[in-house]
């Protein structure tokens, strides 16, 4: 496969090398190829400046209000959660094998019955319906849900609190600080308070601290 990207990056035409599929199996393992054979191969721009596309907010909002009216989340905390993960690429792919917009990985997708990793629709509507759940599963405690969608829910069950790795507990904060940020947006533009009945995440109030020695 080495070779065929190689010999298929060096060929002269513009459009052919316009023109790679790749495939995310279960496993998180990834294939590419030129001819593709089935249809979960998705088409990507191996030119580098089309490599990483971004969607932008205005493009997304009408996916993210109706899955936050959906799994009762607020959509600042989705847009939050977007940005931390991928920065808005809905191609992006992690080095564990997480894809798209919230990146999940072909396992949790499968959980989901996310299709296509790939589409913004889909990922968004997967990504929502995990956090939904792991809000649930540890009653309301954000920065727990947000370990857990970060490092895995077994992980945050075995130290019941957030687990001591430094890339998950900055990953909290991120997500905290850009879920502030967009609330604090929304509420400048709109002047829209959600009524406390409504059962969505807000932002932890004593708990935004998330330091090493907790």
């Amino acid at each position: 496969m080495g070779l065929l990207i190689t010999s298929y990056l060096l060929t002269p035409s513009p459009t052919a090398c316009a023109e790679m599929y790749q495939y995310i199996d279960a496993n998180g393992t990834i294939s590419l190829t030129n001819v593709p054979s089935d249809m979960r191969y998705r088409r990507i721009d191996i030119l580098s400046n089309h490599l990483h596309p971004t969607i932008s907010e205005q493009e997304l909002e009408p996916m993210i209000s109706r899955f936050s009216r959906q799994h009762q989340l607020h959509p600042a905390l989705i847009r939050a959660v977007i940005k931390a993960e991928s920065g808005f690429d809905p191609h992006a792919v992690s080095r564990a094998g997480a894809v798209g917009l919230m990146q999940l990985m072909p396992q949790t997708a499968a959980r989901m019955d996310v299709r296509d990793l790939y589409d913004p629709e889909d990922n968004i509507g997967g990504g929502t319906k995990y956090l939904r759940q792991l809000l649930d599963r540890f009653r309301g405690n954000l920065p727990l849900a947000l370990a857990a969608y970060n490092a895995g829910e077994n992980v945050v069950d075995r130290y019941r609190t957030l687990p001591p790795y430094t890339e998950t507990r900055q990953y909290v904060r991120k997500v905290l600080r850009y879920y502030r940020v967009f609330l604090t947006r929304d509420l400048a533009a709109t002047g829209h308070v959600i009524a406390s009945s409504e059962t969505v995440a807000q932002p932890p109030v004593q708990s935004v601290s998330v330091s090493p020695a907790q």
